[in-house]
């Protein structure tokens, strides 16, 4: 899954993000393009979970 981030900008952005993921799913896969601001994420886990995560870490998806 791909999410749009426009939050994100740095290397301390993309370990919260990448830790934000892990708490819901340790074995996630997540690669951050900072350029782009697009966070890829491979987990079994549901969207929206995925998604709820990242924005309670202060990164709304869009």
């Amino acid at each position: 899954m791909e999410f749009n981030i426009p939050a994100i900008s740095c290397g301390h952005c993309v370990r919260a993000v990448t830790e934000a993921v892990k708490q819901v799913d340790p074995d996630a896969q997540v690669g951050v393009d900072l350029e782009s601001k697009k966070v890829t994420v491979q987990t079994t886990r549901e969207r929206d979970v995925v998604a709820a995560a990242l924005a309670d870490a202060g990164y709304p998806v869009r």
